[in-house]
């Protein structure tokens, strides 16, 4: 799996015209399943992604992480960043996992983030989706599971 993590002052996402979901402070996670992934890709995720220390302290040093900072997490599916652009100039996408694989993938991992106590919204897996977000610093990680075929 690989998630493009963005540390966001606030996030949302619409789906035809209407809000879905929408955070203040925290992070806005693309999430890309490829074929190998498995629940344990989400759980490792899960545990980095929670314990991020991407937000300051009082001394100004990224020492928090979203939970100490009272952040949410806006996750939004994305197929496209498993595209390979290196041949031609039209994205081959076969690194990308089916449908059938990927949603309930992308379904655990936003389980076991808010098993950790995170509120999270969510996009529509699958649907046409208008994403926006304030990127905070900015600070943009990608953060891939082993099997992620990174």
């Amino acid at each position: 799996m690989r998630v493009v993590v963005q540390r966001c002052r606030e996030a949302r996402v619409n789906v035809s015209g209407k809000t879905v979901g929408s955070i203040g402070q925290g992070l806005m996670l693309l999430v890309g399943v490829t074929h190998e992934d498995t629940e344990r890709d989400a759980a490792y995720l899960a545990e980095k992604i929670a314990g991020l220390r991407i937000f300051e302290d009082e001394a100004g040093k990224m020492n928090l992480d979203v939970t100490e900072i009272g952040g949410a997490i806006l996750s939004v599916s994305q197929f496209t960043l498993y595209g390979d652009c290196r041949k031609g100039k039209r994205p081959n996408f076969m690194a990308a996992a089916r449908p059938e694989t990927a949603e309930p993938l992308y379904e655990r991992l936003n389980e076991l983030l808010r098993d950790k106590g995170l509120k999270v919204e969510t996009g529509v897996f699958g649907a046409e989706m208008d994403v926006e977000l304030i990127n905070w610093g900015p600070v943009t990680l990608i953060v891939d599971s082993p099997g992620s075929g990174a």
